[in-house]
């Protein structure tokens, strides 16, 4: 429930309790691994999965929809918009509305998950789990409001990830009867293909609210207290350049520096090539010129 722009950790309600019991359901369902045990080829595509859909948060819910640091056709946000719904963390509209009223009020008593405000756990998990913010911001996010197919997107986000969990399932039945040897089967490519990996991918996500703006270090003087971290940014492919960001989020590289690596950055750049993408926005001459030795 919303009380004015207040946030209200304390609103334990049938939403919130359904909320919560199907994420921690993801978590636990990880556990299973016990029994269906693991090979190689179903580790193989819980990595590829998280790779592919974290890029499809940070390459476009992040630096597509919630900044427009580049541009695409309209087939292609559509494209990028189903992918990213399929990482389970909502719509593109749901996703954007929130960060860009984050950009809007970091680290302030408005910000929806700020760990200087609300502490570390709210602001990694807390918020996303509250009912408070179940509903996007529709007047942060009118951009994306006129295509219908984002918005029928929206009001189906699970159907995708649905399905992906649905063809893990398949593919695992389909290797253990055409390639045997392989030692997989449909239980252990659902449980490390789509749940090990989502939980991967939401906490990787999720550290980027938590962690960046409390350990590393401050190459530009933001207004808040996002931080750089070459360790969370090679987990999340580049979103751990955070206070870079936080100076400049026009820019589709968030690693400034080529000794800044930015795998996202790289996707983009080489979708780029192939006409997918274009105008990938980079920071000007005087967002270099600010750069100090904050710590």
């Amino acid at each position: 429930m919303y009380h004015g722009d207040a946030i209200v950790k304390n609103d334990f309600n049938w939403i919130n309790l359904i909320k919560q019991g199907v994420f921690w359901a993801v978590h636990v369902a990880c556990i299973a691994a016990i029994w269906v045990g693991v090979s190689w080829v179903a580790v193989a595509v819980c990595l590829a999965l998280y790779v592919i859909r974290m890029f499809a948060i940070t390459g476009a819910y992040h630096r597509y929809f919630s900044h427009r640091s580049y541009d695409t056709s309209r087939f292609f946000q559509f494209c990028l918009a189903v992918l990213g719904t399929t990482a389970a963390q909502k719509g593109p509209i749901w996703w954007a509305s929130h960060h860009r009223h984050h950009h809007r009020y970091s680290d302030t008593p408005e910000d929806i998950h700020s760990p200087i405000v609300s502490g570390i756990y709210f602001a990694h998990v807390g918020w996303v789990l509250s009912s408070q913010f179940i509903e996007p911001r529709l007047e942060l996010v009118k951009d994306l409001l006129k295509f219908p197919e984002l918005r029928l997107l929206e009001r189906f986000n699970l159907v995708p990830p649905i399905l992906l969990a649905v063809g893990c399932f398949l593919l695992g039945v389909l290797l253990e009867h055409t390639n045997p040897g392989l030692g997989t089967n449909g239980w252990q490519m659902l449980v490390w293909g789509f749940f090990i990996s989502t939980v991967l991918l939401y906490h990787g996500t999720f550290c980027i609210n938590s962690f960046t703006h409390l350990i590393g270090k401050r190459r530009f003087p933001s207004t808040d207290h996002s931080k750089n971290h070459w360790l969370l940014a090679l987990i999340t492919l580049g979103e751990g350049w955070h206070n870079n960001h936080h100076y400049y989020p026009g820019s589709e590289r968030q690693g400034f520096y080529w000794w800044e690596i930015d795998i996202s950055h790289y996707i983009l750049k080489t979708l780029s090539i192939f006409g997918l993408v274009w105008n990938l926005r980079e920071p000007p001459a005087r967002v270099y010129a600010a750069a100090g030795k904050l710590e």
